[in-house]
């Protein structure tokens, strides 16, 4: 099993988590091959919908064939069913909305990463107190880097992401790493609906080689 250093090393050297859902097996696989392509070494595939299993199941199928070095993580974790069901469909790491203490449980017991959403002081001490070391701040458009900036201080030994809302404009970025982040959730606003449903694989291979390069000169 990959371990959680091995997720939090790939994701901070990242400098950023890419995250989607389709709900067709073939535009999520083709997703996959354009954002490695472009670099990505560690993905979330959100658990959205009825299909989202069975894709996740063909994604690491594909990964095991033709991407080494992909870690391929699941989101929209509620409870322990679904992170036992996707733990045995192969998941790297796992990634909750909120902070769901039993989900924390289970993977602390396996060993596995696991980045619960937190949008207060107090469901991040409770997240720290059950031994997560990774907190998403969600939804990250609500919060705000000046969020993150007033309560950093206060948990020291804790690595923060957002997610939800980030933006792919210099500015943006810049301004949650700014605040402390170790790397941001890049979902909708870089694989967008409208690009999966064109099928442009082209553009978002560029877009990401694009943010992970303004990622790498922002984090200098």
């Amino acid at each position: 099993m990959t371990t959680i250093a091995q997720v939090t090393d790939s994701i901070i050297t990242q400098g950023m988590l890419p995250l989607y859902f389709n709900a067709d097996e073939t535009v999520s696989v083709d997703v996959l091959k354009a954002i490695y392509k472009a670099g990505v070494k560690a993905v979330e595939y959100t658990n959205r919908g009825e299909a989202a299993l069975r894709n996740f199941t063909k994604l690491i199928e594909v990964r095991n064939t033709e991407m080494p070095g992909l870690l391929i993580g699941v989101g929209t974790i509620k409870n322990t069913q679904q992170a036992e069901s996707y733990v045995a469909a192969g998941a790297d790491f796992m990634v909750s909305p909120g902070f769901v203490k039993e989900v924390a449980e289970y993977a602390n017991s396996i060993g596995m990463f696991c980045a619960p959403g937190c949008m207060t002081p107090s469901e991040i001490i409770a997240a720290e107190n059950a031994g997560i070391k990774f907190i998403k701040l969600f939804p990250g458009n609500m919060l705000g880097p000046e969020f993150l900036s007033s309560i950093k201080d206060i948990f020291p030994a804790l690595l923060f992401m957002p997610t939800g809302g980030v933006d792919t404009t210099r500015e943006n970025i810049e301004g949650w790493f700014k605040a402390g982040v170790c790397a941001v959730g890049m979902g909708s606003k870089l694989i967008s609906k409208k690009l999966m449903e064109q099928k442009d694989y082209a553009t978002i291979e560029s877009s990401t080689k694009e943010v992970l390069a303004l990622i790498q000169t922002i984090k200098k």
